[in-house]
């Protein structure tokens, strides 16, 4: 069984240059190279991740054997059951783009069920503990990404909805999220076979920091124990609602962007931009966590 790791305090003997990101959400990391991290800064670099749920780090070179590198610093790096975005020799780096076997933009989005809140992996047993993106391609407008703090959405609550969401459980499946929810169907049988849904507590612990958030996002189909339509309503409302209350920084990428984000804590969704002419290319990969509690 996994346990619940003891708190890591954010400080560190090597000091960062930390500057806050729009709203006090994130925080921009000054200067290093995240192909340069070494062992002595890795723990500052962590205990910053903690304090502040989402790092940028601008004007990054990272060749993908250096973004599967710098992300096992952290755990274990997942390897998508989507196994058709594996674009390079790395299986742990999922490839997020729109342009056609030219390099041209296909006018197609390469992943439409990230257009909606969602924490990655979520639909696991073992969730995401952090998501990594790199930007190789960027469009001139749209195609942003927003953040939202489930820490902030948690503490807005009052102390009775707090309780009675504490007794829940929502059923994650990708197979909804992917498959039935957004118009495509994406995945084969044997991916839906190697993923079947899976409950956690709406409520859970961060197994770090021991703060109590929201865990939930569009790939929550319904609630355990509720009739199937009564549970997908209630997961509608709720997501509306505590996107609603929580602390949002919506980022505006440029080439060379890294950015490293708390699945834990954070829900993230991207923005629509115009995939027959703007060409769009995202590495990203997923550190496993823990089972969330």
């Amino acid at each position: 069984m996994l346990r619940m790791r003891d708190p890591i305090p954010v400080t560190s003997a090597v000091k960062l240059q930390l500057r806050p990101l729009a709203g006090g959400l994130g925080a921009e990391l000054l200067g290093p190279q995240v192909a340069a991290v070494d062992d002595a800064e890795f723990p500052a670099v962590h205990a910053a991740f903690l304090e502040h749920q989402l790092l940028l780090f601008r004007d990054q070179t990272l060749p993908p054997a250096a973004q599967v590198a710098f992300a096992r610093r952290f755990g274990e790096v997942q390897v998508h059951v989507m196994s058709q975005y594996h674009a390079s020799a790395y299986p742990e780096l999922y490839t997020l783009s729109n342009l056609d076997a030219d390099g041209r933009p296909s006018g197609k989005h390469p992943d439409r069920g990230t257009l909606a809140w969602h924490t990655d992996g979520s639909w696991q047993r073992v969730t995401g503990q952090a998501t990594m993106l790199y930007a190789e391609q960027i469009p001139s407008s749209g195609g942003n990404t927003g953040f939202a703090d489930m820490y902030s959405a948690y503490d807005a609550l009052d102390a009775a909805e707090q309780a009675r969401l504490g007794g829940l459980r929502a059923i994650h499946s990708l197979d909804f999220s992917r498959n039935r929810r957004h118009g495509e169907e994406p995945m084969t049988e044997a991916q839906r076979k190697a993923v079947p849904p899976v409950d956690h507590p709406i409520v859970r612990t961060h197994p770090e920091t021991g703060r109590k958030c929201i865990f939930l996002g569009d790939h929550a189909e319904t609630i355990q124990g509720m009739e199937y339509e009564e549970g997908r309503a209630f997961i509608e409302a709720l997501n509306e609602r505590i996107v609603a209350l929580a602390r949002i920084y919506t980022h505006r990428w440029r080439p060379g962007d890294f950015m490293v984000w708390d699945n834990r804590c954070l829900m993230h969704k991207a923005e629509s931009y115009d995939t027959a002419r703007e060409p769009r290319v995202i590495r990203r990969c997923t550190v496993l966590g823990e089972v969330p509690r």
